[in-house]
């Protein structure tokens, strides 16, 4: 039987000097290592005796050891669960409960309080694991044999679990199979020019799609070296640029890279691309970064539901504030009414985006129901985006049916972040609309209502809310406002909001303008 496990193509593809550099961090690690490394993972996994499709769920800081840990869930056929460092308890208990894992990976000083939700949720093992190589993960590891035989999967079989949140506030878990991951890495490593000569500047977290998948893939098909950033730090990356030629990050990391006055051509010299996703990126960072480099930045589209959708070309004309083309064997629409029996929009006219390719998920964990509702009958998956596809083929995103925000490159639902406010004390209600900003593209702003007779204190409910969320979902700026737009049906209207605080300080106390 022909074993379609994507680990098995990535280690197909390692060089065939296994002890040349694979990745330069801290430490440096050959091929040789990488391979040794996930068999001793792989097998500390199997002695666990682990039922088939077990999760193995993973909040741990970037390293090289958290990537092994990936690559080895891959190896031995389970199905790994990557979660935001970020994320805290009350997220947690819901991805614990929700995905119920076999095995639980925590960072050392988490332990306390991950242990017993992973343990309540019926978890069989939870181990530590450390960005400094510590960790009792990598001490039963240690005991293990270096050998290990790749465990045969198909490719419709689950290799991950991406939870990505929905208007409601409920997290939806994307489920992605090994062919899912591979046609898409086997489509960009072509697309994209990949080569064993490449050298990956990895800067990304690798808990979501753009840095977990896209870019690691990438480097492991080509064979090429990857210099590892456990964060991101602009004089680091101006310091090690020299050093690469492929570079991927979110907007805000272009922003930041262009504050430096030592971003020049000479720095980019051995660059042959540079490419930016998740997040909308500013036509002026786009034109500025031209001027200053002489590298056009590649932007793309995709989601944690496709994988990559579409990418401007590595040759030919990259237009700011598009997103390329369909990528091969994805397909593409726009449609009027995004929905069974849709209209399809003609050339420049706006509607709902809907893909369909060997990339796109299989549906969401547990909700068969949802899942139903996010597919056309014909087998489009219904991206939630809003777009059009101009004269000359470029896609262009224009907004995002589902009031999503996305900031820093994070995806924020305005929904969930209004019930934790609405359970607040004094609190009638709130609406919270994402607005630009220059350096994250997006932040969030919370309009609250106040109770009769209560007084609220915009600083308080912004720190509540940083000790309940991830931070990235913290709105950045609180007003309190005597009433919300809304329209005759009594809807509030998010679209006057967006527009009212798009340019306004971060003023606390003010009525709501009609």
């Amino acid at each position: 039987m022909n074993n379609e496990n994507l680990f098995a193509a990535l280690k197909v593809a390692f060089p065939s000097d296994w002890d040349s550099v694979a990745i330069e961090a801290d430490w440096t690690y050959s091929w040789r290592d990488m391979d040794h490394a996930t068999a001793q993972v792989a097998n500390l996994l199997d002695s666990l005796q682990l039922p088939a499709g077990a999760r193995v769920a993973a909040q741990v800081d970037k390293s090289v050891e958290a990537l092994v840990l990936y690559l080895a869930t891959l190896r031995a056929g389970y199905v790994f669960l990557p979660l935001n460092t970020a994320y805290q308890k009350t997220e947690i208990e819901y991805f614990i409960g929700n995905a119920t894992p076999a095995v639980v990976v925590c960072t050392p000083q988490n332990f306390g309080w991950v242990s017993p939700i992973a343990f309540k949720a019926g978890t069989q093992s939870v181990f530590t694991l450390g960005a400094d190589r510590t960790g009792s993960l990598l001490e039963r590891a240690a005991h293990c044999s270096t050998e290990h035989t790749v465990a045969v999967r198909g490719a419709d079989d689950l290799a991950a679990i991406l939870y990505t949140s929905g208007t409601t506030g409920r997290s939806k878990g994307a489920m992605l199979s090994h062919g899912n991951l591979l046609s898409n890495a086997l489509v960009l490593k072509e697309y994209w020019g990949w080569k064993p000569d490449d050298v990956l500047l990895h800067v990304l977290p690798i808990f979501h799609v753009h840095g977990l998948f896209v870019a690691v893939h990438g480097a492991m098909l080509a064979g090429c070296k990857m210099i590892w950033c456990a964060q991101f730090n602009p004089q680091r990356v101006l310091e090690k640029l020299p050093q690469a030629t492929v570079f991927m990050g979110v907007p805000t990391l272009y922003v930041r890279l262009l504050a430096e006055a030592g971003l020049n051509a000479e720095v980019t010299r051995n660059m042959r691309l540079f490419i930016s996703g998740s997040a909308p990126l500013l036509i002026a960072t786009f034109n500025e970064w031209t001027a200053r480099t002489g590298h056009t930045i590649l932007e793309r589209y995709g989601m944690s539901e496709t994988i990559m959708l579409t990418s401007n070309p590595y040759q030919g004309e990259r237009r700011g504030s598009t997103v390329g083309f369909p990528l091969p064997r994805v397909d593409v629409r726009v449609q009027k009414d995004d929905a069974d029996g849709g209209t399809a929009c003609a050339v420049g006219e706006i509607g709902g985006i809907q893909v369909r390719g060997p990339n796109v998920f299989s549906g969401y964990w547990q909700m068969p129901e949802k899942t139903k509702e996010e597919f056309t009958a014909d087998g489009f998956f219904k991206t939630g985006d809003v777009g059009m596809v101009d004269a000359d083929g470029y896609v262009h995103i224009v907004g995002r049916s589902k009031d999503l925000i996305i900031s820093g490159g994070y995806n924020v639902y305005p929904a969930e972040i209004e019930g934790v406010i609405n359970a607040l004390a004094g609190v009638a209600e709130s609406a919270v609309v994402g607005v630009p900003d220059a350096d994250f593209g997006e932040v969030g702003v919370a309009l609250v209502i106040a109770q009769a007779g209560a007084v609220l204190e915009p600083t308080a409910i912004l720190q509540t809310l940083k000790s309940t969320l991830a931070n990235f979902k913290v709105p950045k700026r609180c007003h309190i406002v005597t009433e919300l737009p809304r329209n005759a049906m009594g809807k509030v209207q998010k679209n006057v909001l967006r527009a009212q605080y798009a340019t306004q300080p971060p003023i606390h106390n003010e009525p709501m303008k009609q």
